[in-house]
C-alpha cells in the first residue's frame, strides 16, 4: 500500500511539474508596448502574440481571391499601398472555432461600415501561400515570449501561428471617404488542428503622406551618374500605385533635373519608365510610358520650361529589370524612371 502511495505521489509530482512547464511556455501577457488598432479590437479573451507598427511603409496585399494562372504563389491582382502600417497576430482562447472567431470579426466590421473588396472562405490555401511569399506577413514582427501549447504538451513557435488549415481571408476598406483605411484579415487554426486554438492576423494600412524634405537631390550626382554609366535612376519621383500623375513630393527631383539640363544645354536625354512584371506586359508598357511622359511634361512646363526637343519619353515595362521580381524588395527597385543620355 505504501509503495502504491509513493508511486502515486511521484506521478502527481511529475504531472504538476509538466503542467508548470507548459504554463511557463504559454505567453501570459501581450507583446510589451503593443495595443489593438483603434479601428479593430480583438476577439474577446484573445492575447496579442505578435505585432509590427511602421509609421510609413509600403504593403502588398491581394486584390482578389485569385492567384496568378502561371504561378499559384503570386497574386492575380496585387495592390500596393503606402501609409501607416499596423500588423497584429492574435491567439483566441481554447474552445473557440475558427469560424466563430471569423464571424465575429466579420459582423463587427460590417457594423462599422466595412466595404469588402473580396472574401475567401473556402479553398484558400493557394491564396495563403501566395500571401506568405509575396507579402512576407510577419517580417519585422516583435513576438511575445512562449509558444502555442497543445493539450498534449506539444509546442509550436508563435511565428507559425497562421497556417493554411481552416483559413479564411478578406480585404476591404473602413473609415470616412477620403480617409479610408485598408483592412486585411486572415483567420485560421493556430499552427495546426492539434492546438485547439485559432490565430487571427489583422493588418491595417492607413493613408498617410510621407514626411518629405528628408533627402536632398544634388544635380552634380545626376551628372556623375550619367558620366559613369550613361543613365541614372531618378529615385525622387513618386507615383501612386497604377497611376501616372507625379506626386507633390517629386518636386525636389524635378528641380534637380531642371538644374542639370539648364547647366548642360547640349544634353539630350531619354526619360525611360520601367515597371515590375506583375500584371500584363501591355498594361505595364502603357503605364511605364505614361509615367515617363508625365516627367517630360512637368519639365517642359512652367516653372522649368526645358526645351521639349531635348527630352524623349519611352516605356520599357519589365524588359530591363535591375533586380529579381520574385520578392517585393526587387519589384520595388524595378518600378523606376531613369534619365538616359542620348
Amino acid at each position: 500500500m505504501n509503495l502504491f502511495l509513493n508511486r502515486l505521489g511521484a506521478t502527481l509530482l511529475v504531472a504538476l511539474a509538466h503542467t508548470a512547464t507548459l504554463a511557463a511556455d504559454a505567453p501570459v501577457t501581450d507583446v510589451p508596448g503593443s495595443a489593438d488598432h483603434p479601428l479593430i479590437k480583438r476577439f474577446n479573451g484573445s492575447w496579442l502574440a505578435g505585432q509590427r507598427v511602421s509609421a510609413w511603409d509600403a504593403a502588398v496585399l491581394p486584390g482578389s481571391a485569385e492567384t496568378a494562372k502561371d504561378d499559384k504563389r503570386q497574386y492575380a491582382a496585387p495592390i500596393t499601398l503606402e501609409g501607416k502600417v499596423t500588423q497584429t497576430v492574435y491567439i483566441a482562447p481554447q474552445g473557440k472555432s475558427a469560424l466563430e472567431v471569423w464571424r465575429n470579426y466579420e459582423q463587427a466590421l460590417n457594423a462599422a461600415g466595412f466595404k469588402k473588396r473580396f472574401v475567401c472562405e473556402r479553398n484558400c490555401a493557394d491564396l495563403y501561400f501566395a500571401w506568405n511569399k509575396q507579402s512576407e506577413p510577419t517580417k519585422g514582427f516583435v513576438w511575445a515570449k512562449g509558444y502555442i501549447v497543445t493539450p498534449t504538451g506539444s509546442r509550436y513557435s508563435l511565428t507559425s501561428a497562421s497556417c493554411a488549415d481552416d483559413g479564411r481571408m478578406m480585404v476591404g476598406t473602413l473609415g470616412k471617404p477620403g480617409q479610408e483605411a485598408t483592412v486585411f484579415i486572415y483567420n485560421s487554426l493556430a499552427a495546426n488542428a492539434t492546438t485547439g486554438q485559432v490565430a487571427t492576423y489583422v493588418q491595417v494600412v492607413e493613408p498617410k503622406a510621407m514626411e518629405t524634405g528628408q533627402v536632398t537631390v544634388d544635380p552634380a550626382a545626376l551628372q556623375a551618374g550619367l558620366a559613369a554609366e550613361g543613365r541614372v535612376t531618378l529615385t525622387g519621383l513618386f507615383f501612386d500605385t497604377g497611376k501616372t500623375e507625379l506626386k507633390p513630393e517629386s518636386k525636389a527631383q524635378l528641380d534637380a533635373m531642371a538644374e542639370l539640363l539648364k547647366g548642360q544645354p547640349a544634353l539630350k536625354a531619354w526619360v525611360v519608365g520601367h515597371t515590375d512584371n506583375v500584371g500584363s506586359f501591355e498594361a505595364n508598357e502603357k503605364l511605364s510610358l505614361a509615367r515617363a511622359q508625365a516627367v517630360v511634361a512637368a519639365l517642359t512646363a512652367a516653372p522649368y520650361k526645358v526645351d521639349g526637343k531635348r527630352l524623349t519619353a519611352r516605356g520599357l515595362a519589365s524588359l530591363a529589370p535591375i533586380a529579381g521580381n520574385g520578392e517585393e524588395a526587387g519589384r520595388a527597385r524595378n518600378r523606376r524612371v531613369e534619365l538616359v543620355a542620348q
